[in-house]
This record gives C-alpha cells, sequence and structure tokens, in this order.
C-alpha cells in the first residue's frame, strides 16, 4: 500500500526484511496467505510472478461489501415490514370475546370426541368386513406359499433318495424337517 508499485518475489524478499522486519524465508508464505485472502493481487507475466496491492482495490472491495449489505438490510425491512402487516390482518376477526372464547372450548370439546371415536373405531377394527376380507385374502396368499415351500421340500427329499440313496427318515433327520411335516388344507 505504502509503495503503490508492482513486485516480484525476489523484490519483495528483499525489501521485507530491512524495512518490515520479516525473515526473507517466511515472506513467500506470507505473500501467499495474503494472496490467498485476496488482500494481495498475483499475476504471471511470461516467466515472472508481480505482486500488487493498491489502496483503492481495498476501498471498493468495501464499498462493494456495504452496499451489498444495505441491500439486504433493506430487503430484510422490508421483508419485515410485510410480515407485520399480515400479523395486522390476521388478527382481524380474532379478538378474544366471550363467543370466540365459547367457540373455542367447543371445538376443543369436539376434537377430543373424535379422538375417542377413533379409538373405539380402532378397537372394533377387527370386526370390519374390508379388514376381515383383507385377511382372509393374506392367509391364502401364506397358505400357498406354505404348500409351495412344503413341495420344495418334498422334491428335495425325493432327489436326495434318488441321487444318494439316503433313506427318507435320515433325511428328515439330518436337515430337522418333522415327521408330521404335510400341506396345509
Amino acid at each position: 500500500f505504502a509503495q503503490k508499485d508492482v513486485f516480484q518475489l525476489k523484490d519483495l524478499e528483499k525489501i521485507a526484511p530491512k524495512e518490515k522486519g520479516i525473515t526473507s524465508m517466511s515472506v513467500k508464505e506470507i505473500l501467499q496467505s495474503l494472496v490467498d485472502d485476496g488482500m494481495v493481487d498475483t499475476d504471471r507475466i511470461g516467466t515472472s510472478n508481480y505482486f500488487w496491492a493498491f489502496p483503492s482495490k481495498a476501498l471498493h472491495a468495501r464499498k462493494r461489501k456495504l452496499e451489498e449489505l444495505e441491500s439486504q438490510f433493506a430487503e430484510s425491512s422490508q421483508k419485515k415490514e410485510t410480515l407485520q402487516k399480515s400479523i395486522e390482518k390476521s388478527k382481524i376477526g380474532r379478538e378474544d370475546t366471550a363467543e370466540r372464547a365459547a367457540l373455542l372450548k367447543e371445538l376443543a370439546a369436539l376434537q377430543q370426541k373424535k379422538e375417542q371415536l377413533k379409538t373405539e373405531i380402532d378397537k372394533y377394527r377387527e370386526c370390519d368386513p374390508d379388514v376381515v376380507e383383507e385377511m382372509r385374502q393374506t392367509n391364502q396368499v401364506a397358505k400357498e406359499a406354505a404348500n409351495r415351500w412344503t413341495d420344495n421340500i418334498f422334491s428335495i427329499k425325493s432327489w436326495a433318495k434318488r441321487k444318494f440313496g439316503f433313506e427318507e427318515s435320515r433325511i428328515d433327520k439330518g436337515f430337522g424337517i418333522p415327521e408330521d411335516l404335510d400341506y396345509i388344507d
């Protein structure tokens, strides 16, 4: 900022220890950190890297940030005003009156009664014809699946008897198949 000039790294490594007391070994690290933070600009021209930082850039950056924050503030203020108006509109017709209090009590009582009726309906749900029919269909599907697996077990037992010559009781015992295994009617 003070010299308002453009520098190369080797120039900065000479100037920094004399003027600012920074060791020449850490100049490169500090410069890279300033570049990363956007406080110093850099550009590669040919084979050289040039570094610079002008006070006007920082001023412009602060002005932009200030304008951005002011616009956000104005936007937030407008939103707050809109919400305040909508709150005022919502309050119209909701004044606390005796009639409104009575209606609110009645509403609460009706909601409680609705919940009681729902729980009562749930108690008798198993007697509902639709639920009973759905249970019958589910049972039929489960019965068919059980019979299909029983058929699969009998097929594997038959294959094992033919292939390996095992006795049926030995196969049942080896695989934990109950003796009374049969199709479900």
